[in-house]
């Protein structure tokens, strides 16, 4: 059995006032950090951005909106199909304004990769570790 889950899918992404165009997403999760999918967003062979997501908040932001902070999630529907908007802020910009990005994805595929990570973890059966990380901690590692 693969210990981990990747998929790669091509969503679009509207950057900066321009229109959507198309760019991978390699979504990527590891059992050895549970609460986390890992999103590589790339286009013509180079690496865009590279984000860390919660795994509850994806699949909760296919129901409805949340985040507040940097990363802010929410379904949409476009034509008849159901969408997965994914709104990120990033490093400040000299303006004063922050760099600021949309991708969306089609939400079906999305589920379908967070249904193949609750197979390698169920929600609320993640291992969490503290102890092992209280002692690198206090240890001073």
């Amino acid at each position: 059995m693969n210990p981990f889950v990747h998929k790669t899918v091509v969503v679009e992404l509207q950057a900066g006032g321009s229109e959507r165009f198309p760019v991978l997403a390699h979504l990527s999760y590891d059992p050895a950090d549970p609460f986390a999918v890992t999103a590589v967003f790339s286009h013509d062979g180079r690496v865009l951005a590279r984000w860390q997501l919660d795994r509850e908040m994806v699949a909760d932001g296919l129901r409805g909106p949340v985040g507040i902070g940097d990363v802010r999630l929410s379904p949409e529907v476009r034509g008849a199909g159901r969408e997965l908007r994914m709104e990120f802020l990033g490093e400040p910009r000299p303006d004063g304004g922050r760099h600021h990005a949309v991708v969306f994805a089609w939400a079906e595929t999305v589920g379908e990769f967070l249904d193949e990570t609750r197979r390698l973890v169920a929600p609320g059966s993640e291992d969490v570790g503290i102890d092992d990380f209280l002692a690198d901690v206090l240890a001073g590692r």
